[in-house]
Parts: structure tokens; C-alpha cells; sequence
């Protein structure tokens, strides 16, 4: 058996309600403008778009409760969202079988330097220097599909310091789960361990060092973060 020629990277995994065992990530897609009031806030017509989506990376993942402010940057963005495990995956899944890859769910935000991204977006670049940087997804603990089902429908609710910034509700996702599964089957080979952020409601807007992020949706409790 080969020896690795340096330490093996560590695999991310994310806590699982009412078990000991974790969930090991293997990739990370995250949806964009999947709210119609998002797309719009961010300059879009939502009637005229497919689904497209970007990736963060396994090691974003940030279940500390703590964000540290990242550098290079002074407009930092809060996005609230649900992330989605598959526990098994594959190539053109068809819509109807899309929700038996599901394993559970979390709450999350992306975290997104929103002015390294605008920069990218004008140079015509990738966006990952916005959105695929340390610690960039807070999240919380994996809830079992097999015991909170697949809910197409519930506040969706981010306070910053108390204060009302995101609202939204599931059913309002332009593309629900399983579009979103079909459609990216259709390009990638899904896998166990593949993780989607569902996309964010609209009232995304700038954090600072010291802010208390409280994101909330049942039945998955809240997810509380602070900005270091």
C-alpha cells in the first residue's frame, strides 16, 4: 500500500442530530438567485434564468459558531439557506426519484465577500474569491430526512442583533430539491457525501466584527453565528 508523501488532508464532516456517527462531504454546491425577490435585488429577471450553480469547497463548512471576519475585503453578506445531503447520487436522475438521494438537512449561510465578487462578475471571472473562501458556511448539525421528512414550506427567518433582515419561506424556491438534483446530475456525477445550498430569500446585506447572526427554520430549530 502506497504511504502518502505528506499528512493526509483531514475529511470534513458535519454532526448528525441523535447519532454518533458524522457525515463525511465530499463536495459542496450552492444554487444562485434560487428566490425570485433575490434576483431581483440583485439585478435580475428571475423569468429569464435556468438554475446555474457555483461551488464552495468541503473545508468552508464552519460549524464553530464563530466567523471570523475574512481579509481583503470590507462588504461582507449574509445569505440564509438550507443545506441538503445525499446519501447516494449518480448520473440523469429523473425528478421522481431525486428525493430518495436525500439523507438530511441543515441550516446554513453563505457567507459571500460581496465586493471581490462584483469585481468578478464585471471582469467576466469566476466567483470563488467571493464565496469559497475560509470558514465562508456556517452551519449547523444534519437533521435526518427519516425523521423531519422533506419540507416543501416554512419561514425561513435571519436576524442580525435582533433585527429583521431575511424572511422567506421554501416554497418560494424558484427550484425546489429535487430540480435541483435532476439538473445537476445531468452535468456532474453526484455522490454520497455531496451537500447543495439551497439558495438565499432576498434582504442579503453587510455584517461587522461583533454582529450575532440568528437564522431560524422549523423543524430544524436555529442556527446562531457570531462575527469575530
Amino acid at each position: 500500500m502506497a504511504r502518502y508523501a505528506i499528512p493526509e488532508p483531514k475529511i470534513k464532516t458535519l454532526p448528525i442530530v441523535g447519532k454518533d456517527e458524522v457525515f463525511p462531504v465530499r463536495r459542496v454546491y450552492c444554487i444562485g438567485r434560487n428566490y425570485a425577490a433575490h434576483a431581483v435585488e440583485m439585478g435580475h429577471d428571475p423569468d429569464k434564468e435556468d438554475p446555474f450553480f457555483f461551488q464552495k469547497n468541503p473545508d468552508n463548512l464552519n460549524l464553530t459558531g464563530r466567523f471570523p471576519y475574512p481579509p481583503k475585503s470590507s462588504d461582507v453578506h449574509h445569505e440564509a439557506e438550507v443545506l441538503v445531503a445525499l446519501k447516494s447520487g449518480g448520473t440523469n436522475i429523473e425528478y421522481a426519484d431525486a428525493m430518495s438521494h436525500v439523507y438530511g438537512y441543515a441550516l446554513c449561510l453563505d457567507m459571500t465577500r460581496r465586493d471581490r465578487q462584483g469585481e468578478m462578475k464585471k471582469a467576466g471571472r469566476p466567483w470563488e474569491i467571493g464565496k469559497a473562501f475560509e470558514h465562508s458556511a456556517p452551519c449547523g448539525p444534519l437533521h435526518l430526512a427519516s425523521d423531519v421528512g422533506h419540507p416543501t414550506e416554512g419561514d425561513i427567518v435571519l436576524t442580525v442583533n435582533g433585527e429583521l433582515r431575511q424572511e422567506g419561506n421554501l416554497n418560494q424556491m424558484i427550484w425546489k430539491v429535487p430540480d435541483m438534483i435532476a439538473y445537476l446530475s445531468a452535468y456532474y456525477e453526484l455522490a454520497p457525501g455531496d451537500v447543495i445550498l439551497s439558495g438565499t430569500p432576498s434582504g442579503v446585506g453587510p455584517v461587522q466584527k461583533g454582529d450575532v447572526m440568528r437564522l431560524s427554520l422549523e423543524p430544524f430549530g436555529h442556527l446562531e453565528v457570531t462575527v469575530t
